[in-house]
């Protein structure tokens, strides 16, 4: 249970429509996401290896893996690793144990490995289909990376046995530019890059939470809108954290509308807000009549 924000009674929001915490009832299936999710289970349903989706920090992949998550049927045996910060024992230990397969902490490690065969080798015989999901990716040691490469090795003679799909930050394409980490490299069938939001995603954006928590998009000016794009960079989370700031100070005001002046002081707030953001909030009244254009 969602705990309630200061100024949600005052609103009248069902629950809370900007919280950071991932929740698939508010995803927003914007065009880089919707063409990711698309790749991703059209990848998934024609059994290739290797799945990579790339964005920088904020821009929804986690949000993003349960969106496909609740897309997957049963025939799917899923595994997803939240924190990849694993050796290679740690990762084949944790497949092991989310697959089924026969594990004890002091089993030989070809010994695991042929438990995780035989274990995925019944699974396709039951029609299974096993999906590895690694969130952050980009924070995966070079050895536990190699270790992922040599569990999708495993196959029969028409059809992977694992499927593996990767997402990271921007470092996740440096590391495996790597000369060592050409074989993984080349297995990666299908990536995309989940991108910012436009202007136009943004207002959309703000609008769909607001829906979504039961009040009317009206509750915040078009210029408000156009300030938090300024001020997030189209960036999910960004925006997340100045709505929720700007509600704050119109709360605090006793303002039934949040207006360009709150969005502009949550944007002051906000260390991570864009430069150009700060600038137009700082000189928001200056801004503000480009907003029609």
């Amino acid at each position: 249970m969602m705990v309630k924000t200061v100024y949600q009674d005052f609103f009248r929001f069902s629950e809370p429509p900007f919280s950071i915490t991932p929740d698939t009832q508010f995803f927003l299936n914007q065009q880089s996401h919707r063409e990711a999710l698309n790749t991703m289970l059209v990848a998934l349903k024609h059994c290739e290896g290797f799945i990579k989706i790339v964005g920088e920090v904020g821009t929804g992949k986690t949000l993003l893996c349960r969106i496909l998550l609740s897309h997957l049927s049963q025939d799917f045996v899923t595994a997803y690793i939240p924190n990849p910060f694993l050796n290679p024992e740690e990762l084949k230990a944790f497949v092991a144990q989310e697959v089924g397969a026969d594990y004890s902490p002091d089993m030989p490690a070809h010994v695991l490995m042929s438990s995780i065969y035989r274990k995925l080798i019944q699974l396709n015989r039951q029609q299974k289909q096993v999906v590895l999901i690694v969130d952050e990716a980009q924070a995966m040691p070079r050895d536990t990376i190699e270790c992922l490469r040599l569990l999708t090795n495993l196959e029969t003679e028409k059809k992977k046995l694992l499927q593996v799909i990767i997402l990271g930050q921007p470092e996740l394409d440096t590391l495996l530019a790597r000369d060592d980490l050409r074989q993984l490299k080349q297995r990666i069938i299908f990536s995309e890059t989940l991108r910012p939001f436009s202007k136009q995603g943004v207002k959309d954006y703000i609008h769909h939470r607001l829906a979504s928590s039961g009040v009317a998009s009206d509750i915040i000016s078009s210029a408000a809108c156009w300030l938090a794009y300024k001020g997030s960079g189209g960036i999910p989370r960004l925006i997340n954290i100045i709505c929720h700031k700007a509600f704050i100070a119109a709360y605090g005001n006793g303002s039934a509308r949040v207006s360009s002046r709150h969005v502009a002081k949550a944007i002051v707030d906000t260390h991570e807000s864009r430069r150009i953001g700060k600038l137009c909030a700082l000189h928001y009244r200056l801004c503000t009549p480009f907003v029609a254009q």
